[in-house]
């Protein structure tokens, strides 16, 4: 019997620990990363370097005397489908390493993570956009963090020489009041507590509560509650059928 889940979709606020969760479970060796948290070798997406490229290129095309095609002067995007366009991209990027290769999931993993606020579209949205085929293998992982905290930690992890770094970008103030103040993870409609149904799939989830934020030390504590939570999440990818 298979042991390691196919994907997991990691979400949160931003700087809420997602990053530091796979930073721990890289530095888990791999029999015990399997019997822990039923994660194998894995390969994680995440569309942050996807968004930032497009942030670089809508400045050299401005340099150039070009309109920036995906993003304003400010940094914003210039249409709610962009943010789905994410989503699709990370859809698409999942299938070509899927089918690189038999059997794939016999060895891997595959962690998606990213962010998502009520005022570009929400989780509710940005899951519409995954495949079936995504849907059927996926358990959410979800870390609940107040977003007063997640705008301290925003402060905290940013390193001005590294704006492009998965573990020390960050957002200015503005934009995190504006794109990441609500959240629309308690309002997506929740079956028995366990299992959220996106386009007629029922995807297990489970919520980690990091509000004493146990992800930064990437300690025990950290591998403790991971991994409570992951064998419950498991339990219920089974029952889900």
């Amino acid at each position: 019997m298979k042991k390691t889940f196919d994907i997991i979709v990691l979400n949160a606020r931003p700087a809420a620990g997602k990053s530091e969760i796979i930073d721990y479970l890289k530095r888990t060796p791999l029999a015990e990363r399997e019997k822990r948290f039923h994660v194998g070798e894995f390969e994680e997406i995440d569309d942050f370097p996807m968004l930032w490229t497009w942030f670089e290129e809508d400045d050299i095309l401005q340099k150039m005397g070009y309109d920036r095609l995906h993003s304003d002067k400010d940094g914003y995007f210039l249409g709610e489908h962009l943010w789905h366009v994410l989503i699709e991209r990370m859809a698409l990027e999942y299938n070509k390493r899927a089918t690189r290769e038999e059997n794939y999931h016999e060895t891997y993993t595959t962690i998606l993570e990213f962010s998502r606020g009520s005022e570009h579209g929400g989780y509710e949205k940005a899951y519409e956009h995954l495949p079936k085929d995504i849907l059927r293998r996926m358990a959410i992982l979800y870390l609940d963090v107040t977003f007063e905290e997640s705008l301290r930690k925003n402060r905290a992890r940013f390193n001005p020489d590294r704006p492009d770094s998965i573990l020390e970008h960050g957002l200015p103030d503005e934009k995190m009041y504006k794109l990441y103040h609500d959240v629309d993870w308690d309002k997506i409609p929740k079956l028995y507590d366990a299992y959220v149904e996106i386009k007629g799939v029922r995807v297990p989830y489970v919520v980690f509560d990091n509000a004493d934020d146990v992800t930064t030390q990437r300690g025990e504590a950290l591998g403790e509650r991971l991994e409570t939570l992951m064998q419950t999440l498991w339990k219920r990818r089974h029952s889900a059928g």
